[in-house]
Parts: C-alpha cells; structure tokens; sequence
C-alpha cells in the first residue's frame, strides 16, 4: 500500500519511513510467512538497518521526547511479534525511551 492510501484510510501526525523497513526488507518480509528462521534474519537485518545513522538520530530524538510527551507508533501488521515495531519498541528502549 502506497503512503497516499495509509493517509486516505487512517490519520497519523507523522510518517516517518526512515523507520520502517527498508523496500527490500518489506519486500523480503512479504513474500511468506515470517515463521522459521525467517523471523530472526528478518530481525536481523531489521536492526542491521536501524543501526545507520538517519536512523539512530530519530531513535534518540523519540527517545529524548518519551521523557516530555506521549506518543504512539503505528503500524499495519496483525501480528506484532512478528512486526518491525516490536523490534522498534526494544530499540527505542535501548535508546533511552520511557515506553509504557
């Protein structure tokens, strides 16, 4: 799905694709199941691609926020335990993130 039709559908305040898996990755993750093995490369690399810089300054940015503010990140999975914000929520809590 296109970002144009996430924001016909839901709202959000901000979109930050910097954060989400990488087109390859979402591609890999789409292809089957993310059962097996399947799940832990996709973590890995997941990480692997939070661990870039764009990312680790948006990382510590939400961090430093937690601390003043609410927020919630958002996503369209069914499944969290096999969805990048379960790996997201783990690396903002690495990051110094107050997560509830």
């Amino acid at each position: 799905m296109r970002k144009e039709e996430y924001a016909a559908r839901d709202f959000y305040d901000v979109w930050l694709p910097e954060l989400a898996p990488s087109p390859e990755l979402f591609s890999y993750a789409m292809s089957e199941p993310l059962t097996g093995t399947r799940w832990p490369t996709f973590a890995r690399r997941y990480r692997s691609e939070m661990a870039k810089p764009p990312a680790q300054r948006l990382l510590s940015l939400l961090a430093a926020m937690s601390q003043q503010t609410d927020f919630s990140v958002g996503c369209y999975c069914e499944d969290e335990t096999h969805c990048h914000r379960s790996l997201l929520r783990d690396l903002l809590i690495d990051a110094g993130a107050t997560v509830i």
